[in-house]
């Protein structure tokens, strides 16, 4: 499930500085050589620096805590910002780099000097390279505390701030190396075309990269269970208390990055009595957190199994 907000926060900003400093090269080389490409990873790298600006806010808001109005917290609006950051992705970054290149392939534009452009290029996959590898490590933290795969984690994580800083990272590198391609290519054949190729390349690899953004943040807010695998562990929990009988029903909420409602029916035995139920639903309770630290809500409903 999803990491502790202050490593993330670090991970973003991180990440936003990087994008920032990237876009302001890439503009000022895009310009100098009248590359699509590299203008296309200018606002790659703007759409960036608005998207992590927009994981700030996610993670700040998501870390606040429950009030009257709000007795679950508000982790949800962390997923609702995210959402925010990878529309910024698909409208500013795939939607100007897929017209820009369209542009250029149809019309056509006069390459001049791209010394500027391979220097800014080899900067920036150095400065990504940077960002990418501290989100990595925080991910391969994570799956080492979950005992999971590193990329089954980032399938299932709820950390939306970590998620979107690897995704967009690395459609940051592919796409670099996209763009050295292209200049390079049309600095060969003398064509312009094959740089309004890459441009067009990348903005529909940041459009794959924003829509799976996109899927993921909507399930969390629909309201996404835990992985299998979790689910299994909290039914685990529940039956290995001598007084439950069976886990009538067990649902399963994330209601913020790393923070998750267990509600379950249980069937206790017969011979429990009232006393007997509260000190088990107290074990229950403090077992679960122990075994499961995301779990913040637990609800346990006495119901007899229907036979």
């Amino acid at each position: 499930m999803g990491g502790k907000s202050g490593e993330s926060l670090g991970t973003v900003l991180v990440a936003g500085a990087a994008n920032l400093a990237i876009a302001l090269a890439k503009l000022i080389a895009g310009l100098i050589g009248g590359s699509a490409a590299m203008l296309s990873e200018a606002a790659h790298s703007a759409a960036d620096t608005v998207t992590e600006l927009l994981l700030l806010v996610a993670v700040r808001r998501s870390g606040r805590p429950a009030d009257r109005r709000h007795p679950f917290g508000h982790g949800k609006s962390g997923f609702v910002w995210a959402m925010m950051a990878a529309v910024a992705t698909l409208v500013g970054g795939a939607g100007f780099s897929i017209t820009h290149g369209l542009h250029e392939i149809s019309h056509g534009e006069e390459l001049s000097n791209l010394t500027p452009s391979y220097v800014v290029l080899a900067a920036a996959f150095v400065i990504e390279g940077v960002s990418f590898l501290k989100a990595l490590s925080q991910l391969r933290r994570e799956a080492r505390r979950h005992e999971v795969n590193p990329l089954r984690l980032v399938r299932v994580t709820s950390d939306t701030a970590l998620k979107a800083v690897l995704f967009e990272d690395a459609a940051a590198l592919v796409g670099l190396l996209i763009a050295a391609g292209g200049l390079l290519a049309s600095q060969l054949t003398g064509s312009a075309l094959w740089d309004g190729v890459a441009s067009v390349i990348i903005g529909l690899l940041l459009l794959v990269a924003a829509l799976i953004l996109i899927g993921s943040n909507l399930s969390l807010l629909i309201g996404q269970a835990v992985p299998e695998g979790m689910e299994a562990g909290i039914r685990a929990v529940l039956l290995e208390q001598p007084e439950v009988a069976d886990v009538v029903e067990l649902l399963t909420m994330v209601i913020g990055p790393g923070a998750v409602l267990v509600a379950a029916k249980i069937d206790f035995r017969d011979e429990a009595s009232a006393a007997g139920l509260e000190i088990t639903c107290d074990e229950v309770d403090r077992r679960l957190r122990d075994r499961f630290p995301e779990v913040e809500q637990v609800f346990l409903d006495p119901t007899p199994t229907r036979r």
